[in-house]
């Protein structure tokens, strides 16, 4: 527990507070994380947090940036070589979907306008949101060598918003995690 008279510095604050916010979003929602309760996980005076991150939104802007990261580095690993086209979209699919059920409220925290206001990511998160489009946009050319770059975009914006309503589904429980795979697949089909 930590004590409200316990200094706020601590040699390695900011990764400590990080990984506090993370087992924190693996047990329930950003919204319902207080900066008291993040100290108290961390193991840090009450004051820590509002030192480091200033409040709350600071706190949830920068776990959504460690989120996307770890959903970055996910999806890029199923990224494997020597995938055909629809190999290669179905294993990058499955992976993002994937994420998002094992880690629901990081997921959520990621796509929140709040906290990632669309069209104004932080400096963190620009290129990590540049890395997922430019990798599902290669995986969407691929599957047309021949498309036009409108085409592309086009089958690129269809393929995140399969995995991103899939993923929401699974985790509301509307449809099971082994549906994910035949899903993406038949959606590639077409």
């Amino acid at each position: 527990m930590s004590r409200s008279d316990a200094p706020y510095h601590h040699g390695n604050l900011g990764p400590v507070l990080e990984a506090a916010g993370v087992e924190l979003l693996a047990q329930k929602p950003h919204s319902s994380i207080s900066l008291r309760e993040l100290a108290r996980e961390a193991d840090v005076s009450h004051n820590a947090p509002y030192h480091h991150f200033g409040d709350k939104t600071g706190l949830f802007k920068r776990l959504g940036e460690v989120s996307m990261q770890r959903l970055v580095d996910q999806f890029l690993a199923a990224d494997a070589p020597g995938l055909d086209a629809q190999e290669r979209a179905l294993a990058l699919g499955a992976a993002y979907v994937e994420f998002a059920v094992d880690n629901p409220h990081a997921f959520t925290l990621i796509y929140d306008p709040e906290v990632c206001v669309p069209g104004s990511p932080s400096e963190t998160m620009a290129p990590l949101i540049s890395q997922l489009e430019d990798t599902l946009g290669d995986a969407a050319a691929g599957l047309d060598p021949e498309a036009d770059a409108g085409r592309v975009e086009a089958r690129a914006t269809a393929l995140w918003a399969t995995m991103q309503g899939l993923a929401y589904l699974v985790i509301a429980g509307h449809l099971t995690r082994a549906q994910i795979r035949p899903a993406i697949a038949e959606s590639l089909r077409r």
